[in-house]
C-alpha cells in the first residue's frame, strides 16, 4: 500500500470511510473553545449558528462547557458513537488526539493543525505518522493543515474558515474540491456573490490520507452533486486521479479544473525528445483532455464554466453556435470570439433570412443575426427571430445579445418573456442571454436552464468550452509483456539503434528493414539484399544523435559507395567520440514519399508512461507542434491526438500532395501505447524520430529509434 497515500479511492468508497467524514451523525471537536480568536472555537461557532442537526461534542479538559455546550475531557468519555472528529490542536498533541479519535471509534478525522510536511523534514516524519494512524485504523483524515470542508445541505461547516460569517451559499449541485486553503476560502465567497448553489466544499491541505482524488471520485458517487471544480496543484497518486476522472466521466458528471504550475518544467532527459517536450502541465494537459475534464485558465473562466455546467440542463450536441443580437458591432465580436473558440457558426437557410429580411429591411440575417434595436418596438421581433434560428436546425447553442436592456422595466420583462416561450420550445438547444440584469432577476430564467452573462466575450468562451466533444475514455485491456521481450528489456542499459527497432517489431510495431553490420562486406551484402538506395549510420550504443558526429550517409546506390560510407563513418565515429563503444554500422533502404512525424514516450513519476506524436521530425523542438496522452488508449484517442496537430492537414493532403494512411499512423500509436504500459516498469522513454507516415493504404515505418531503460521513480 502507498505510504503517501495510504486509501485507494475506491476502498474508500467501499468502507464508507470519507462518507462517514463528509455525512456524520455525530462531531467531536477537539480543542474546542469559547474564545472567538482561536481556531478552535469557529467550527463550534459554525456548527451552532448554522443548524447542524447532528450530535456536538465539545472536547477541551479544562472546561465543563463551550458555547452552551456540554464539554469533555477527552473523546472516550463521551460514551457514544462518534463519526468523524475535527482536530484543532497543536502538532505536538494532534497525534495522539487522532490515535485516541481513532480508538474510540472515529472513523475519519478533519485536521487543522499546521506543522506537518509544509515545515521541512521533521514535519514529513511526523506527517507520516498520521498516515500510519490512517492505515493502521483504516481511518479516513483529511488533512494536516487544511480549512476543512463543509456540506451545504447538511449545515455542516467543518472549518475555521471566517467566509461563512458573511453569508451562506445556497445550497446547490456544485461539489468543490481545493488543495489550497487560502484559494478554497476566496473560492467560496466567489461562489456566494455568484449565486452558485454548492454541494460540498472541501480543502485537502497536505493530503496525508485523503487526496484530491478520492474527493473527485466521492463527488461523483454523490447524488447532490452534478458539477465538480477542482484547484489542483500537484498529484502524487496519478492512479488515483485517472479512476476518479473516469468515474465522473463514466457517471457523466463534467469535471471543471483550473491547474496552477503551467509554465513549470517537469523531468529532463537530454537523450529524449519526448521528456523535453513533456513538462509537468503538457501531461496534466493530457490527462485532463484524454478524461474529459474542462481546464480553465483563469480564475474567471474557472467560475463561468462551473456555473454553465450547473445551470444548463444539458451540455450542447455539438459546436454549432447561432448569435441573435441588437448591435452589428457586438455581433462581429462575437463572431470573432467565436471562430477563436473554435465554434462554428453556420449561415441561417435562405428562407429564414427572407423571412427575418421582410421583417427588418436593414437586417443582418446570416448568423450573427442583427435584429439591431428594431426589437425595443416590436418586442415580439425577438422571438420571432429565435424561434427561426432554433427552427433551423442548423443550431446546437443561441447566444441572445441585449445590451442593457435586462435593466429596463419596461422592455426587459417583454424581452424574458419572448425568450421563455423560445427555451420552451426547443429545449433540446443551449441559450444564453447576455445583458446587464439585476440579481433579483435571475433566478427565473436560469431554473429554466438558460444561461445568463454580461460580458460578451466570457460568454462565448465558455460555450466552447462545455461544447466541446466529451472525450470517449476507454478502459483498455493491455496483455502482459512476452518473457522475450521482458528478457530483451533486461539485457541491456543501452540499446543500440538496431536492438531498438528489433524490440519494437518484437512489439509489433511497424518497423523499417535493416540490418546491423560489423563490417564493409556485411554492409554490401544488406545493399545486395535491401537493393538500393540505402542508407549507412552509425550503430553504437553511446551516440544517440548520429547526424552530430557526422554518422550517416544517406541514398548510396553501389557496392563501392556503400564500403566508402562505411569506412567514412567509422572514422568519423573515432574522431568525434573516441570513447564510444562502435559496433559497426546499420544498413537500412531509404524510404520515400513519406511525412516525417515524431513519436515518442516519456515516463513520467506520477502518471506513467506519456505517448507524444507530433509534425516536423528533426525539427519538432522547434516546430512544437505535438500532442500528448497517458498510455494505454484506443484508436478514437489516437485520432483525436492526431486531430489536435496544428499541422494536421499535412497528413490529409495539401497542395497536391496524395493524402497520408492516418489510421496506420493511429494504429502505431495506439501499439506503442500498450507496449509502452506494459514495460512501465522498466521503461525510461521511447524516441522514434522519423516515423514515416506513407501514402494513405501503405501504412508507415519506424526509420530510427532510441530506447532507454532502467529504474525510475514509482508511479
Amino acid at each position: 500500500m502507498n505510504a503517501r497515500h495510504p486509501f485507494k479511492s475506491d476502498a474508500l468508497q467501499n468502507d464508507c470511510a470519507l462518507t462517514t467524514m463528509f455525512r456524520p451523525q455525530s462531531v467531536a471537536i477537539i480543542g474546542a473553545s469559547s474564545a472567538l480568536h482561536k481556531i478552535g472555537a469557529l467550527p463550534l461557532t459554525h456548527l451552532i449558528r448554522h443548524g447542524y442537526g447532528g450530535k456536538i461534542y465539545p472536547i477541551n479538559p479544562k472546561a465543563t462547557e463551550v458555547q452552551g455546550l456540554r464539554a469533555y475531557p477527552d473523546i472516550a468519555s463521551i460514551g457514544a458513537p462518534v463519526d468523524m472528529a475535527i482536530v484543532a490542536v497543536p502538532a505536538a498533541a494532534a497525534g495522539a488526539a487522532i490515535e485516541e479519535a481513532a480508538r474510540a471509534g472515529a472513523r475519519s478525522a478533519v485536521v487543522f493543525t499546521s506543522g506537518y510536511a509544509e515545515v521541512g523534514a521533521e514535519g514529513v516524519i511526523a506527517q507520516e505518522r498520521l498516515a500510519a494512524i490512517a492505515r493502521q485504523h483504516n481511518m479516513a483524515i483529511l488533512g494536516p493543515n487544511c480549512l476543512g470542508f463543509m456540506n451545504v445541505r447538511e449545515k455542516l461547516y467543518a472549518t475555521f474558515s471566517p467566509a461563512p460569517f458573511a453569508g451562506l451559499v445556497e445550497a446547490g449541485n456544485v461539489g468543490m474540491v481545493t488543495q489550497s486553503g487560502a484559494f478554497g476560502a476566496y473560492a467560496y465567497s466567489m461562489a456566494r456573490e455568484r449565486g452558485m448553489g454548492l454541494s460540498y466544499w472541501m480543502s485537502t491541505g497536505n493530503q496525508c490520507s485523503v487526496d484530491v482524488a478520492a474527493c473527485i471520485e466521492w463527488l461523483a458517487n454523490d447524488p447532490h452533486t452534478k458539477v465538480i471544480m477542482a484547484y489542483v496543484e500537484g498529484c502524487r497518486d496519478g492512479e488515483a486521479l485517472k479512476r476518479a476522472l473516469a468515474r465522473a466521466h463514466e457517471l457523466g458528471k463534467p469535471v471543471v479544473v483550473t491547474k496552477v504550475g503551467r509554465t513549470g518544467s517537469g523531468a529532463q532527459a537530454a537523450a529524449s525528445h519526448t521528456a523535453s517536450l513533456a513538462g509537468d502541465d503538457a501531461v496534466y494537459d493530457a490527462l485532463f483532455r484524454q478524461y474529459g475534464v474542462i481546464r480553465a485558465l483563469t480564475i474567471e473562466d474557472f467560475f463561468n464554466f462551473g456555473y454553465a455546467l450547473s445551470v444548463a440542463q444539458r451540455r450542447p450536441a455539438g459546436q454549432r453556435l447561432g448569435v441573435l443580437t441588437v448591435s452589428g458591432g457586438v455581433g462581429a465580436l462575437m463572431a470573432d470570439d467565436a471562430e477563436d473558440a473554435g465554434l462554428v457558426l453556420p449561415e441561417m437557410p435562405a428562407q429564414a433570412q427572407r423571412a427575418i429580411v421582410e421583417r427588418v429591411p436593414f437586417a443582418g440575417p446570416k448568423n450573427p443575426v442583427d435584429i439591431t434595436g428594431q426589437s425595443s418596438s416590436e418586442p415580439d421581433l425577438l422571438s420571432f427571430a429565435a424561434d427561426l434560428m432554433a427552427d433551423s436546425g442548423n443550431y446546437d447553442s443561441l447566444i441572445v445579445f441585449l445590451a442593457a436592456s435586462g435593466m429596463s422595466e419596461t422592455l426587459w420583462p417583454q424581452y424574458r418573456d419572448s425568450l421563455m416561450k423560445t427555451r420552451k420550445r426547443f429545449p433540446d438547444m443551449l441559450m444564453a442571454i447576455c445583458t446587464l440584469i439585476p440579481a433579483h432577476q435571475r433566478k427565473p430564467l436560469e431554473e429554466a436552464g438558460v444561461l445568463l452573462f454580461s460580458d460578451p466575450t466570457a460568454a462565448i468562451r465558455t460555450l466552447a468550452a462545455i461544447s466541446r466533444p466529451v472525450t470517449h475514455v476507454q478502459a483498455s485491456i493491455v496483455a502482459p509483456l512476452t518473457a522475450g521481450l521482458r528478457t530483451a528489456l533486461q539485457s541491456t542499459s543501452h540499446f543500440t539503434e538496431a536492438q531498438a527497432l528489433d524490440l519494437l517489431k518484437q512489439a509489433g510495431f511497424p518497423v523499417v528493414a535493416h540490418a546491423a553490420c560489423s563490417n564493409a562486406n556485411e554492409a554490401v551484402a544488406a545493399l545486395e539484399r535491401f537493393g538500393p538506395p540505402v542508407v549507412v549510420k552509425l550503430l553504437s550504443p553511446d551516440v544517440l544523435h548520429k547526424s552530430d558526429v557526422d554518422g550517416v550517409r544517406l541514398s548510396l546506390g553501389t557496392s563501392e559507395g556503400v564500403r566508402c560510407a562505411f569506412d567514412d563513418v567509422m572514422a568519423s565515429a573515432r574522431q568525434h567520440c573516441p570513447d564510444a563503444r562502435i559496433e559497426g554500422v546499420l544498413v537500412a533502404p531509404m524510404v520515400k514519399d513519406g511525412v516525417e512525424c515524431i513519436l515518442g514516450v516519456h515516463t513520467d513519476p506520477v502518471f506513467g508512461p506519456v505517448v507524444m506524436v507530433g509534425l516536423g521530425g528533426i525539427l519538432v523542438e522547434v516546430l512544437r507542434d505535438v500532442s500528448f496522452r497517458l498510455a494505454p488508449f484506443d484508436h478514437a484517442t489516437a485520432l483525436d491526438m492526431i486531430d489536435s496537430l496544428k499541422g494536421k492537414d499535412v497528413l490529409y493532403g495539401v497542395r497536391g500532395r496524395p493524402a497520408c494512411d492516418v489510421a496506420a499512423l493511429a494504429d502505431a500509436l495506439v501499439r506503442l501505447s500498450q507496449f509502452a504500459y506494459a514495460a512501465k516498469d522498466q521503461l525510461q522513454s521511447i524516441d522514434i524520430n522519423p516515423f514515416l507516415v506513407l501514402p494513405q493504404g501503405q501504412g508507415g515505418v519506424a526509420v530510427d529509434a532510441v530506447i532507454e531503460v532502467g529504474a525510475h521513480p514509482q508511479h
